[in-house]
Formats: C-alpha cells, sequence, structure tokens
C-alpha cells in the first residue's frame, strides 16, 4: 500500500528531533533552503524556495495517519507544494511527496529582531552530519541562503524546543560553519526598536 510523504530539509533531518518512522534519505531539485523571518515568529527559521537550479538533501518521512490536515496544522503558516516528480529516494511505495515552503509574501526582510537561534541551528547540522557525514554537514551550509541574518547564541539556556546535545566536534562542524561564511553571532537579543 502507497502512503504520503513530506520532505524535511531542517530539523527533520535529526531523527533525534520527531517520531516520524520510517524516514528516507533523499534530495529535492528545484527548491532551495533559506533561513526566513516572519512577523508570526520571533526568530528566523528554514524554508525551501523555488529554484530551478537547485538540489537540496534532506529526508522525506511518512505523514501521519495519512492524514494531511494534521500535518498542514503542524507546519502553521506554511504552504504545502507537491514535489512528487522532484524527489529522489528509495523509500519504495509512495503515494504523493510534499514539499513546506512560507509564502513570499509573509517573508521579512533579513534584521536582528528575528534571529536565527543557535539551540536550531546545531540541532540542524547535528542532523545532516548523522544522514550524510561531515561532508553533508558542510553542503548544509554552502547550499542554504540567508546567512546574513544573525544568529543567537542561545547553547546556555536553549530556547528551541527540540534542542539536542551536541559532542564536541559537532559544535566546532557549527561553530566553523559560521566562521567560513562571517555569520554574525549574537551574546543577547537586542532591545525592542535597536537593530
Amino acid at each position: 500500500m502507497k502512503h504520503p510523504y513530506f520532505f524535511g530539509y531542517g530539523s527533520l533531518v535529526n531523527r533525534r528531533t520527531h517520531v516520524f518512522t520510517p524516514c528516507h534519505r533523499a534530495r529535492i531539485t528545484g527548491w532551495r533552503r533559506a533561513w526566513c523571518a516572519t512577523a508570526s515568529r520571533p526568530q528566523a527559521f528554514l524554508t525551501a524556495i523555488p529554484d530551478p537550479e537547485a538540489e537540496t538533501l534532506g529526508l522525506i518521512a511518512p505523514v501521519p495517519n495519512d492524514d494531511w490536515t494534521a500535518l498542514d496544522a503542524r507546519e502553521e503558516g506554511y504552504d504545502r507544494h507537491d514535489a512528487s516528480a522532484q524527489v529522489v529516494h528509495e523509500a519504495g511505495a509512495v503515494s504523493r511527496i510534499a514539499v513546506y515552503a512560507i509564502p513570499a509574501k509573509d517573508q521579512l526582510a533579513s534584521s536582528t529582531e528575528h534571529p536565527i537561534l543557535m539551540s536550531y541551528l546545531d540541532v540542524v547540522v547535528q542532523g545532516f552530519a548523522a544522514e550524510y557525514g561531515e561532508d553533508g554537514a558542510q553542503a548544509f551550509f554552502d547550499t542554504t541562503a540567508g546567512w546574513e541574518t544573525p544568529i543567537l547564541n542561545d547553547r546556555a539556556a536553549p530556547l528551541y524546543p527540540r534542542a539536542q546535545a551536541l559532542t564536541a566536534a559537532e559544535r566546532a562542524l557549527v561553530d566553523d560553519g559560521l566562521a567560513r561564511l562571517g555569520c554574525r553571532v549574537l551574546s543577547e537579543r537586542p532591545s525592542a526598536g535597536r537593530a
């Protein structure tokens, strides 16, 4: 029997953060990953953006109980797009694959008011390293747009609800990637009205 799946390109790649099973490594063409801010959340998060030249690594996971309505509610703020013909995977019997993306009309310009949480970034990089090795973690940095968005270093008191403990080697992967890209890391969130 075939089941619907969805393509994850961020925290879903870290199997420690969810119970979706069975997951399968996959790649999607025609979409790239980017950091995005919206008015509905205090921090930036990842979205997929159409790009005919792009190829993005991730995982696919089955839609729980084949219930798109429940998954759409979980992915509030995202639009669901059919990507069945764009995903390469080894899952076998799949009826449909969707990718979730923030509508362009809801995306805000990068600012210190909506930083990337280091605890969220840590989870994503840990997942890519586990699935695709160190090269996969580096590819995450290289194939993701929006690194002009400041990163809030919340490692001492993680704000991301699914934060994970990282090894020294995993932390170094994150820190080295940020340094290589020249990212701005904040030690605290700026006060309202300051940028």
